[in-house]
């Protein structure tokens, strides 16, 4: 996505370079970020094409060398190129969890357990659920939720395992989280927060998932979402800083004409692994390797979680927790499903969540952007004027 992003400003720049983008995957650049919706068949795969401008694409075509001093890259078909800069944009790959039987004895994955990263992973799994009877995920973060509500609305019982103290807990604080999880529970989903999963059970084919407390759920299909890890063993080659991702500095530089953005990125010492700043990193780049704005420098971004997907929507930003001498202000609605949540100091928005009604998401996230001071009456900001005011009566 990254990459996709940033030749796609290269080009709206005018840019004066020829642009080449190596991918591993046969499929050219794609929303990941939709890819749960594509397991339900709310999309087409070809739906999530993202546009390159002018671009040359090398699809299937994986970089397994580099030679930064040369400036020359090594591909796996024993195909060698040339380049003038380099951007890294090489994503990141699924946690595994510590969990025994994640292999049969062929070292092999054990028929029926999952991850959901690529396009090909979503066409394992949507084949998989076909025939499954029971599923479990494991891990509820952003893609934990996303699965279990697509493999929900296939039709199967759901059951998410985590490990966090409650569903959500990078983006969204208690009372948010709950709200999320009686949404879910209203598809069909069932939460076991604050717990571990600790082994697979079955043979050949996965049966079960015992948890750390000694309990046993029943599945026959087990979706991994514990999280990713930036992919930097291609910069650890080649003798770059890498840290927890590939370090760059406000120039999203790692080396004399080498750059890295996106889940692969580790920015003073932060790694965002979210869309909003990959593609802010791969505007900034375009402007300073195109000319437009040589001197740009990139200190960081200030991003909104957000999630829609039929009953099921949240939005986030900021802090989730409140720091001791915050405000916070809260709106549930039990009956509605709804929740919404202000964390203020003094009138300035420091975070807010809001689940179940997401009609005031737009107003509070560009108040946040842009420092706005909350106002005389906070309360407003989290409550939607009606659509059409009610007459006078006369």
């Amino acid at each position: 996505m990254a990459a996709a992003r940033l030749a796609q400003q290269l080009d709206a720049l005018g840019a004066d370079a020829e642009v080449t983008l190596y991918g591993g995957e046969p499929e050219a650049p794609y929303n990941r970020a939709l890819i749960a919706d594509v397991l339900t068949g709310r999309h087409r795969p070809a739906d999530l094409a993202l546009p390159v401008g002018a671009a040359r694409l090398r699809t299937g075509s994986e970089v397994v060398a580099l030679d930064t001093a040369g400036r020359t890259l090594a591909l796996a078909d024993g195909d060698r190129a040339r380049y003038d800069d380099l951007v890294l944009a090489t994503g990141a790959n699924p946690v595994l969890p510590p969990l025994r039987g994640l292999f049969a004895a062929d070292g092999s994955w054990r028929t029926g357990l999952h991850a959901l990263r690529s396009l090909a992973d979503c066409a394992r799994l949507a084949a998989d659920a076909a025939t499954a009877h029971r599923a479990v995920v494991i891990g509820g973060g952003v893609l934990g939720v996303s699965a279990a509500r697509a493999l929900a609305a296939l039709g199967l019982p759901v059951e998410i395992v985590h490990q966090g103290p409650h569903l959500l807990e990078r983006h969204l604080d208690e009372g948010a989280a709950h709200a999320v999880r009686q949404a879910l529970a209203g598809l069909g989903v069932e939460t076991y927060p604050a717990n571990r999963a600790r082994a697979l059970d079955g043979e050949d084919r996965v049966a079960g998932v015992f948890l750390a407390t000694g309990h046993r759920l029943d599945a026959d299909l087990v979706v991994l979402a514990c999280g990713v890890r930036p992919r930097t063993g291609l910069a650890h080659s080649a003798g770059l800083p890498v840290g927890r991702g590939i370090q760059v500095d406000d120039t999203l530089a790692c080396a004399p004409g080498t750059y890295a953005i996106g889940d692969c990125a580790e920015h003073r010492g932060v790694v965002h692994g979210l869309a909003a700043p990959a593609w802010d990193q791969a505007d900034l780049l375009a402007r300073r390797l195109s000319g437009a704005d040589p001197d740009a420098r990139w200190t960081g971004t200030r991003t909104l979680a957000r999630l829609t997907a039929g009953p099921l929507e949240y939005a986030a930003f900021g802090v989730g927790e409140a720091p001791a001498d915050a405000d916070v202000l809260c709106l549930g609605d039990a009956t509605r499903g709804t929740y919404r949540r202000l964390v203020l100091r003094g009138d300035r928005l420091l975070g807010g969540a809001l689940v179940g009604d997401l009609a005031t998401a737009g107003t509070l996230s560009r108040a946040w952007l842009e420092g706005r001071p909350a106002g005389p009456d906070p309360l407003s900001l989290l409550v939607a004027p009606p659509a059409h005011p009610a007459r006078t009566a006369r």
